[in-house]
């Protein structure tokens, strides 16, 4: 999730990262990471890691501390520099909770129970285990973006529904308290394309996938990754084209390809003209390795260096809430609620 505002002399960017795995996969590296990096130069950046949104997953808390620090050095590791932008992790600034609180009681139940993502993790865990910070997951997410008073915010397709309630619930706090909250726009960033399962290139890449076998995590070993490619599902035919929809496994190893060596998906074709799909998985392979080895040395030594690690963490929460104190200070004024002070 990511979100911009014109508040000071260069828009602002936020982005979370939700930490319920150890590693980032590739897909999320292509499809928002490497995107926030030259985000930098342009915007006032804000880089969260989104532990609370974490939280509604079951998980053990010594792994989900781990976790959030390990999303945190792969940030850094990519490209983030908390020099130039804020790293902080969201449950160390608590006014996303206390605006989250007063969305809250701002949404319509029918409103919430309308987003389709609850919907459709509700059906996979079974009514009984999806809990209701799952429900209430979209308005934290408003929160996020309303508090930094964000004016673009680039999202996927799967998280548009969300950006629209944001948009909603700014409107209808500013209508009924005044104006307060920037309506935000979605922001188009430079699409890569779809990276797709491995093993089953129909489906997205997703950590949620089935098999393992699909997965490319940047902090696996190089030798486990370059095996899930060379086993990459393509087709019983031999020539080399992109298309999607009767070559899908192909054309994702093209655009995974085409994304790691910055060349249109064309020019890659071109490129293997003649030549067969051990020859193209070979070169995917080549690719990620020369990406992914020294990212996860990198994040390895980060996560070697915790004091240095907690340290740009804690400054980044102090800096966050500069901004986002003031947002709260304002909302809970507007709505009747006495200053602590």
């Amino acid at each position: 999730m990511t979100a911009m505002s014109s508040d000071t002399h260069r828009p602002r960017a936020l982005s979370l990262a939700q930490s319920t795995s150890d590693s980032l996969h590739l897909g999320n590296y292509l499809g928002a990471l490497r995107q926030w990096v030259p985000m930098q130069d342009d915007f006032e950046a804000f880089y969260g890691v989104a532990d609370l949104h974490a939280l509604t997953v079951d998980q053990d808390p010594a792994q989900r501390r781990e976790q959030a620090l390990l999303v945190a050095a792969q940030m850094l590791a990519a490209g983030i520099d908390p020099q130039r932008s804020v790293v902080f992790l969201q449950s160390q600034v608590p006014e996303h909770t206390q605006l989250a609180w007063v969305l809250t009681c701002l949404t319509g139940f029918g409103q919430a129970s309308r987003m389709t993502q609850f919907k459709d993790k509700a059906a996979k865990a079974g009514a009984d285990a999806a809990n209701v910070g799952l429900f209430t997951y979209p308005i934290l997410m408003a929160a996020d973006i309303l508090l930094y008073q964000a004016d673009k915010v680039p999202v996927g397709e799967d998280q548009r529904q969300h950006l629209e309630l944001t948009r909603d619930l700014a409107v209808r706090f500013n209508a009924r308290y005044g104006e307060t909250f920037v309506v935000p726009e979605p922001y188009i960033i430079r699409a890569v394309g779809k990276i797709q399962d491995l093993a089953d290139p129909t489906a997205k890449m997703s950590k949620s996938s089935v098999s393992p076998a699909g997965l490319i995590n940047l902090l696996d070993e190089p030798k486990a990754n370059i095996k899930k490619i060379k086993s990459a599902v393509t087709d019983s035919e031999r020539t080399i084209v992109f298309d999607e929809v009767n070559k899908p496994g192909v054309s994702n190893l093209l655009t995974i390809l085409s994304a790691l060596s910055d060349s249109s998906v064309d020019d890659v074709v071109a490129d293997f003209e003649g030549k067969g799909y051990g020859d193209l998985k070979g070169a995917v392979a080549d690719a990620v390795t020369a990406f992914a080895a020294p990212f996860r040395e990198r994040t390895l030594q980060l996560m070697g260096e915790r004091s240095e690690l907690m340290g740009i963490l804690a400054d980044g929460a102090e800096r966050a809430r500069d901004v986002a104190s003031k947002t709260v200070a304002d909302v809970y004024a507007k709505v009747g609620l006495l200053p602590a002070r």
